[in-house]
């Protein structure tokens, strides 16, 4: 098992993803066409598409990111207390992601890698309607595995939160299973984000396999909970998700969410944004709204709530972490 930083107390949620760079920058549909691109989705690419892509990208704004990365900087700015595991190159984004991390209060103590792929970069445009198209390269983010995964760590952690972008190798669902393994032994949750529809296609058995046998919290939405059930509509994929976890927090844009647990269903409104700039981190920013309310003890439908409020903030802006201090905007919103 890896070292951790000297042990603090208990943690809130342990977030567990891809340690990635983000590079967003403006663009038109034309441009994604021309590119080849499938407007609103994530595709991976390897260094050489990276560098070339790079070059074509107007200038834009480059921050820490990745899903699960995304997750911990809203439950940090939730005064949530929480953790991050994924990992970095010892080169400079792997220090500006490292910086980043740690300097709003997350734990991070993964080891950098000292030889092998460059720390991972996600390439985002955003064309006028607020969509995002991702291209990844993931770097040296791909090589965590089991080794990574700290019992002490996952068993000072009220929830394990796991990033489905993850599950592409064989080490990383191991690092999962690891992380399940001892989650369970300390009685402690396990959630799931199935992060793309095309990642749920690409692993659809064994990703049904882990939430039925492993996952407590489940996060998608409704394009990915549809392609996990092979079902023609959302109605018919709740039916199947209530069965498989205990609690199913399912977001659907501007329609809100519903969450499911067992018999108890809540159907929650979206959050009023007066303009859409840009969807990148919405998911995830919910993800980090629903588990802090889970892990301070509200109901399903205020964790709902909160999520939310931290999406609505996301998209606000460009860029897929709160500008502004997420606690004191659910004071104001929620509890006000």
């Amino acid at each position: 098992m890896t070292e951790t930083a000297p042990q603090n107390g208990e943690l809130d949620v342990l977030c567990v993803g891809n340690a990635i760079v983000d590079v967003l920058s403006q663009t038109d549909d034309a441009t994604i066409e021309e590119l080849g691109m499938v407007k609103g989705t994530m595709a991976l690419i390897d260094a050489e598409q990276a560098e070339a892509l790079y070059a074509r990208m107007a200038p834009g704004v480059e921050t820490s990111g990745g899903s699960a990365g995304n997750t911990a900087a809203g439950l940090a700015s939730l005064d949530a207390r929480c953790a991050f595991v994924g990992r970095v190159r010892d080169d400079q984004l792997g220090d500006i992601f490292t910086h980043d991390i740690r300097s709003i209060g997350v734990e991070y103590a993964t080891p950098a890698a000292t030889d092998g792929p460059p720390t991972a970069r996600c390439l985002i445009l955003i064309t006028p309607d607020a969509q995002r198209t991702m291209n990844t390269f993931l770097g040296a983010s791909v090589n965590l595995g089991p080794e990574d995964i700290d019992e002490a760590q996952v068993a000072r952690a009220k929830v394990t939160y796991l990033e489905g972008y993850l599950w592409d190798r064989d080490e990383a669902k191991e690092a999962f299973l690891a992380a399940a393994g001892f989650a369970a032994k300390h009685d402690r949750l396990v959630s799931l984000s199935l992060s793309d529809p095309f990642c749920v296609d690409r692993h659809r058995d064994s990703f049904r396999d882990f939430v039925s046998g492993h996952v407590d919290v489940l996060f998608a939405n409704e394009d990915e909970i549809t392609s996990l059930y092979q079902v023609p509509d959302f109605d018919a994929a709740l039916q199947h998700v209530r069965e498989d976890c205990r609690i199913a927090a399912l977001t659907r844009s501007e329609k809100g969410a519903v969450v499911v647990s067992g018999d108890e269903v809540h159907v929650i409104d979206a959050q009023p944004v007066d303009k859409v700039v840009d969807t990148t981190g919405a998911g995830d920013q919910f993800a980090a709204g629903f588990l802090y309310g889970l892990t301070a003890g509200r109901d399903l439908a205020a964790c709902a709530r909160i999520g939310g409020i931290a999406a609505a903030e996301v998209i606000a802006h460009v860029g897929p972490r709160p500008r502004v201090k997420l606690a004191d905007l659910v004071a104001g919103k929620l509890d006000g």
